[in-house]
């Protein structure tokens, strides 16, 4: 073969390989505002969990297989920082959601929750230190769930600092406890208020009343999304409920939110759990049956899409989607499913006003969504 007609193929086949990583990374999807792109920023990560952006643009992402990374816009993915506190990686469990003090930029405060090992069991813990490079410093064990049991399921858990200085916790049932979550007396199927530094506010519902002193809510299942509300500033959360019957709701003080007692989804293989209504309990605000198995939650406030302000999106890893739902007060009014084709573990609003989220995968993916650019 002559050497213009090796370099003529050698030509094709570089351009051919770029446009198949071009259609790799970008993809264009249709929704009832207009397309959007979606945007592979990085991958090779190993089931990601949560996420934070920090003040430089870098996103801090945790490994469900207790690794804590930095991810770049430019798709470089850092080596594990070290410093993180021993870590069971079992079933569900492992290093979960990982959040940043208001006050980071001061502070350098990070936030961990993840799966606690003890001789007696595991349970959800949360633990912070200050990060400095590659390294996690003055590492502090701030809450630790109760009791532990050898379960590995339904750990929660998402992180939420509050306007006026609160840390909210959300936890799960574990599974084979379920009934554990109405009563007061253990963290299961609870959301827990915490100062930063772990310290339990006086204010705090069950503060010199029956149950622990933490707890804010209960009755749930297991929550794996929460936010603040853009003008309200009130905490919701979503949980899986069991073959159905997925739960938002507005988390409240003191307020019973129902589960195992009243549910609207039933046994794994088939089967009455109980009814839908009880006095006493909360009802949802919205509710998904078939169940679409929700994780990661955030309600858009950015500029980039003008029709999705104060719209909750919610991932989906059963369906491998994002549902908008467009609020009305405390209502669902309509809800989209936009079809991203990989399990959905977790949902953010960048800086830039984009959307970014993780996939549940051996190869996870941070992805970006925004708005594609018109021909």
């Amino acid at each position: 073969m002559h050497s213009f007609q090796k370099l003529s193929l050698t030509a094709a086949t570089l351009l051919l390989t770029g446009l198949i990583q071009a259609q790799t990374q970008a993809q264009t999807i249709d929704t009832e505002h207009g397309p959007i792109q979606m945007n592979t920023i990085a991958e090779g990560l190993q089931h990601p969990w949560g996420m934070t952006f920090l003040p430089d643009g870098r996103m801090l992402v945790t490994e469900r297989t207790a690794n804590l990374r930095y991810v770049s816009m430019d798709g470089s993915i850092s080596e594990p920082i070290a410093g993180l506190p021993d870590i069971l990686v079992d079933g569900q469990g492992g290093l979960l959601d990982v959040a940043l003090h208001p006050d980071f930029a001061s502070n350098q405060w990070v936030y961990i929750s993840y799966n606690e090992p003890t001789p007696e069991g595991s349970s959800t813990a949360v633990a912070r230190a200050r990060l400095n490079g590659m390294q996690l410093e003055q590492l502090e064990v701030i809450f630790s769930a109760q009791p532990k049991m050898r379960s590995r399921h339904h750990f929660g858990s998402r992180l939420v600092f509050t306007d006026d200085g609160y840390l909210f916790v959300t936890l799960g049932d574990r599974g084979s406890r379920r009934h554990d979550a109405q009563t007061l007396d253990t963290h299961h199927g609870k959301v827990v208020r915490l100062y930063p530094d772990g310290t339990i506010p006086q204010t705090n519902p069950f503060v010199g009343r029956e149950g622990l002193d933490e707890i804010w809510s209960f009755g749930h299942r297991n929550i794996q999304g929460a936010d603040l509300h853009p003008q309200t500033r009130e905490l919701w959360t979503h949980e899986h409920g069991p073959q159905g019957g997925d739960e938002l709701n507005l988390t409240e003080a003191a307020k019973n939110y129902g589960w195992p007692t009243i549910t609207y989804g039933e046994e794994y293989g088939g089967g009455h759990i109980g009814p839908t209504e009880k006095e006493g309990m909360e009802q949802p605000v919205h509710q998904w049956t078939p169940s679409i198995a929700p994780s990661g939650m955030v309600f858009y406030t950015g500029e980039l899409f003008s029709d999705w302000q104060g719209n909750a999106l919610v991932g989906a890893l059963r369906y491998q989607l994002v549902a908008r739902l467009v609020m009305d007060g405390n209502e669902v009014t309509h809800e989209e499913r936009i079809d991203i084709g990989m399990r959905v573990r977790d949902v953010r609003q960048g800086p830039d006003g984009a959307v970014y989220l993780l996939t549940d995968e051996p190869n996870g993916k941070v992805l970006q969504l925004k708005p594609a650019k018109s021909e």
